[in-house]
Protein backbone atom coordinates (compact mmCIF):
# COMPACT_ATOMS: atom_id res chain seq x y z
CA UNK A 1 0.00 0.00 0.00
CA UNK A 2 1.45 3.35 -1.00
CA UNK A 3 0.56 7.02 -0.46
CA UNK A 4 -2.01 7.03 -3.26
CA UNK A 5 -3.80 4.01 -1.75
CA UNK A 6 -3.79 5.82 1.59
CA UNK A 7 -5.34 8.91 -0.03
CA UNK A 8 -7.97 6.74 -1.70
CA UNK A 9 -8.84 5.21 1.68
CA UNK A 10 -8.99 8.62 3.34
CA UNK A 11 -11.49 9.90 0.78
CA UNK A 12 -13.57 6.72 0.84
CA UNK A 13 -13.72 6.77 4.64
CA UNK A 14 -15.02 10.33 4.54
CA UNK A 15 -17.64 9.52 1.88
CA UNK A 16 -17.92 6.03 0.41
CA UNK A 17 -20.48 7.29 -2.12
CA UNK A 18 -17.92 9.42 -3.95
CA UNK A 19 -17.89 8.64 -7.66
CA UNK A 20 -14.82 6.97 -9.12
CA UNK A 21 -14.30 9.98 -11.41
CA UNK A 22 -14.28 12.43 -8.48
CA UNK A 23 -12.08 10.12 -6.43
CA UNK A 24 -9.61 9.72 -9.29
CA UNK A 25 -9.50 13.49 -9.73
CA UNK A 26 -8.81 14.09 -6.04
CA UNK A 27 -5.96 11.56 -5.86
CA UNK A 28 -4.48 12.48 -9.25
CA UNK A 29 -5.13 9.27 -11.18
CA UNK A 30 -6.91 8.27 -14.35
CA UNK A 31 -10.36 6.83 -13.49
CA UNK A 32 -9.36 3.36 -14.73
CA UNK A 33 -6.23 3.32 -12.52
CA UNK A 34 -8.22 4.54 -9.55
CA UNK A 35 -10.89 1.89 -10.01
CA UNK A 36 -8.22 -0.80 -10.30
CA UNK A 37 -6.67 0.35 -7.01
CA UNK A 38 -10.04 0.43 -5.22
CA UNK A 39 -10.85 -3.08 -6.45
CA UNK A 40 -7.44 -4.25 -5.25
CA UNK A 41 -8.05 -2.73 -1.79
CA UNK A 42 -11.27 -4.79 -1.62
CA UNK A 43 -9.52 -7.92 -2.91
CA UNK A 44 -6.68 -7.56 -0.38
CA UNK A 45 -9.20 -7.25 2.44
CA UNK A 46 -8.05 -3.73 3.35
CA UNK A 47 -11.55 -2.45 2.62
CA UNK A 48 -13.90 -4.87 4.35
CA UNK A 49 -17.29 -3.23 3.89
CA UNK A 50 -19.07 -0.06 2.97
CA UNK A 51 -21.70 1.24 5.39
CA UNK A 52 -24.10 4.13 5.85
CA UNK A 53 -24.01 6.04 9.12
CA UNK A 54 -27.31 7.38 10.42
CA UNK A 55 -28.36 10.17 12.76
CA UNK A 56 -29.61 8.39 15.89
CA UNK A 57 -31.59 11.38 17.10
CA UNK A 58 -33.55 11.63 13.84
CA UNK A 59 -34.30 7.90 14.12
CA UNK A 60 -35.46 8.24 17.72
CA UNK A 61 -32.42 6.39 19.09
CA UNK A 62 -30.63 9.11 21.03
CA UNK A 63 -29.60 7.32 24.22
CA UNK A 64 -26.07 5.93 23.98
CA UNK A 65 -24.40 3.85 26.64
CA UNK A 66 -21.12 2.06 27.22
CA UNK A 67 -21.37 -1.06 29.38
CA UNK A 68 -18.30 -2.63 30.97
CA UNK A 69 -18.86 -6.30 31.77
CA UNK A 70 -17.12 -8.85 33.98
CA UNK A 71 -17.91 -12.50 33.35
CA UNK A 72 -17.91 -15.47 35.73
CA UNK A 73 -16.92 -18.09 33.17
CA UNK A 74 -14.31 -17.28 30.58
CA UNK A 75 -14.63 -20.68 28.93
CA UNK A 76 -15.49 -20.73 25.28
CA UNK A 77 -19.03 -22.11 25.51
CA UNK A 78 -20.54 -19.71 28.06
CA UNK A 79 -18.69 -16.73 26.63
CA UNK A 80 -19.67 -17.57 23.03
CA UNK A 81 -23.35 -17.98 23.97
CA UNK A 82 -23.33 -14.55 25.59
CA UNK A 83 -21.52 -12.99 22.61
CA UNK A 84 -24.07 -14.55 20.24
CA UNK A 85 -26.91 -13.01 22.26
CA UNK A 86 -25.22 -9.61 21.96
CA UNK A 87 -24.70 -10.04 18.21
CA UNK A 88 -28.44 -10.71 17.73
CA UNK A 89 -29.51 -7.53 19.54
CA UNK A 90 -30.20 -4.52 17.31
CA UNK A 91 -29.40 -2.01 20.06
CA UNK A 92 -25.86 -3.38 20.45
CA UNK A 93 -23.65 -1.49 18.02
CA UNK A 94 -20.18 -2.62 19.09
CA UNK A 95 -18.69 -5.32 21.33
CA UNK A 96 -15.04 -5.65 22.31
CA UNK A 97 -13.18 -8.18 24.44
CA UNK A 98 -10.72 -6.11 26.45
CA UNK A 99 -7.81 -6.44 28.83
CA UNK A 100 -7.83 -5.04 32.34
CA UNK A 101 -10.46 -5.16 35.05
CA UNK A 102 -13.36 -5.95 32.72
CA UNK A 103 -13.78 -8.68 30.15
CA UNK A 104 -15.89 -6.86 27.56
CA UNK A 105 -17.12 -3.42 26.58
CA UNK A 106 -20.50 -3.11 24.89
CA UNK A 107 -21.78 -0.02 23.08
CA UNK A 108 -25.55 0.49 22.99
CA UNK A 109 -27.74 2.84 20.96
CA UNK A 110 -31.22 3.02 22.45
CA UNK A 111 -34.54 4.77 22.09
CA UNK A 112 -35.02 5.49 25.80
CA UNK A 113 -34.30 4.37 29.36
CA UNK A 114 -37.16 1.88 29.27
CA UNK A 115 -35.41 0.06 26.43
CA UNK A 116 -32.13 0.21 28.35
CA UNK A 117 -33.74 -1.28 31.44
CA UNK A 118 -35.25 -4.19 29.49
CA UNK A 119 -32.03 -4.82 27.62
CA UNK A 120 -29.85 -4.64 30.72
CA UNK A 121 -32.10 -7.18 32.43
CA UNK A 122 -31.91 -9.66 29.56
CA UNK A 123 -28.29 -9.27 28.43
CA UNK A 124 -26.54 -8.40 31.66
CA UNK A 125 -28.43 -8.78 34.96
CA UNK A 126 -30.42 -11.77 33.70
CA UNK A 127 -27.46 -13.61 32.23
CA UNK A 128 -25.97 -16.17 34.66
CA UNK A 129 -22.49 -15.68 33.19
CA UNK A 130 -22.41 -11.92 33.88
CA UNK A 131 -20.71 -11.30 37.21
CA UNK A 132 -20.90 -7.50 37.13
CA UNK A 133 -21.74 -4.72 34.71
CA UNK A 134 -21.26 -0.97 34.93
CA UNK A 135 -23.04 1.42 32.58
CA UNK A 136 -21.91 4.86 31.52
CA UNK A 137 -24.29 7.03 29.51
CA UNK A 138 -22.95 9.32 26.80
CA UNK A 139 -23.71 12.94 27.66
CA UNK A 140 -21.96 14.61 24.73
CA UNK A 141 -20.23 13.35 21.63
CA UNK A 142 -17.09 15.32 20.79
CA UNK A 143 -15.60 13.09 18.11
CA UNK A 144 -17.03 10.11 16.25
CA UNK A 145 -15.05 8.62 13.39
CA UNK A 146 -14.71 5.09 12.15
CA UNK A 147 -11.77 5.82 9.87
CA UNK A 148 -8.30 4.38 10.48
Amino acid sequence: MDQIDRKILDYLQQDASISNIDLADRVGLAPSSCLRRVRNLWKEGIITRSIVLTDGEKLGRNVKAIVSVKLFDHGNTAREEWLQALAQERSVSQVYSVSGETDAVVFLTLANMKEFHALSQSLFAGNPNVFQFVTQFILEEHKFELAN
